[in-house]
């Protein structure tokens, strides 16, 4: 098949992009008119027939207003894939409605930061015949699908397609996971090295985002269960034992990135505990300064009375005369100061 050219950007109908799939890699491209005559002719075949050699990918922008009305016009999608479009929550999840897979898939935007957690939503339909895919704003994971479906993966089913998405999603948190490692241990190379330039309030902050990320892109066990355990009949049996390594890859990824987590916080306690070391010893250092200061402003309080019978006022020598007794005793008592914080 030719590949004909398309231009990034949802069209009038709100597609952003449209493939004809055959399980040797061999894809077109295909817009809005040729995507109804494609819905139109598998609409008549039921779920329970042989799977095509041949299935369609349309991906929808959901930002332009036309593409939820185009949807309900002619793609036939179940209510229930409304329900979940529109629903509060967003968790990472895939489920069965009328005979159909269905996933919600949270992912990272496009030149992704760590100052900011950019993270949207992508929801997928899947049918034996297709597989529909909307989003609000451009993702990171569905680009490197798509460049892989331009590139001629070998992807022979729609959930292998939806796998494959599955498996970039984690790629793309690995890469996250490994800029985050490199940020820490530049981090605890400075704190070793006594030349700390980070605060532990970055620190705090890229814990923060690596916390949304996990909650937010962490699959729900119980809804991976439920299907793994019931699945469509339509569902091969190696598609199924593919989308079980893939929640399984995905559980390491996220099992690193606890670990993570939880060297951060470690490395925000040292912070945290070398803070108050430097806090104490400047207390301690100020309180040494106050009690040696303590005898000359006594000395100088009680010889600055305005009153008779001030001793060696007449004295010739009286100022050097109170002048060493006050650094005597000043010495004595830093000495007494000193020998009192030695270890025993």
């Amino acid at each position: 098949m030719s590949l004909s050219a398309f231009q990034y950007g949802s069209d009038d109908a709100g597609l952003v992009w449209g493939f004809l799939i055959d399980a040797d890699g061999r894809t077109a491209a295909i817009g809005a008119p040729d995507a109804i005559a494609r819905l139109r002719r598998s609409a008549g075949v039921a779920a329970s027939d042989a799977v095509p050699d041949q299935y369609f990918w349309l991906h929808f922008n959901l930002s332009n207003a036309a593409s939820e009305r185009w949807l309900r016009a002619h793609a036939g999608l179940d209510e229930g894939f409304y329900e979940i479009l529109h629903q509060g929550s967003r968790s990472t999840r895939i489920e069965v409605v009328d005979n159909a897979l269905v996933a919600v898939v949270n992912d990272v935007l496009h030149n992704f930061s760590f100052d900011s957690a950019d993270i949207s939503t992508l929801w997928v339909h899947v049918t034996p015949h297709g597989v529909i895919s909307a989003r609000r704003k451009p993702l990171e994971s569905i680009e490197r699908l798509r460049q892989a479906v331009l590139h001629g993966a070998p992807l022979r089913s729609p959930v292998e397609l939806l796998v494959h998405l599955l498996r970039d999603q984690a790629e793309v948190l690995v890469n996250i996971v490994r800029d985050a490692v490199a940020r820490v241990d530049t981090t605890e190379d400075q704190l070793l090295a006594g030349r700390l330039t980070r605060k532990r309030e970055d620190l705090g902050a890229l814990r923060r985002v690596l916390v949304r990320l996990q909650r937010l892109l962490a699959p729900e066990p119980a809804a991976l269960f439920r299907l793994l355990q019931r699945p469509p009949a339509w569902v091969a049996p190696e598609d199924r034992q593919d989308l079980r390594q893939s929640t399984e890859e995905f559980t390491v990824v996220l099992s690193d990135l606890a670990s993570l987590q939880e060297r951060i916080k470690l490395l925000q306690e040292e912070i945290a505990a070398q803070v108050n070391e430097d806090n104490n010893r400047s207390l301690f250092l100020l309180t040494i300064v106050t009690v040696m200061a303590l005898p000359i402003n006594l000395i100088a309080g009680l010889l600055g009375m305005n009153v008779g019978g001030v001793p060696l006022a007449q004295h010739a020598h009286g100022f050097w005369i109170v002048l060493g007794f006050t650094a005597a005793f000043t010495a004595a008592v830093a000495w007494l100061l000193l020998r009192l914080q030695r270890p025993r």
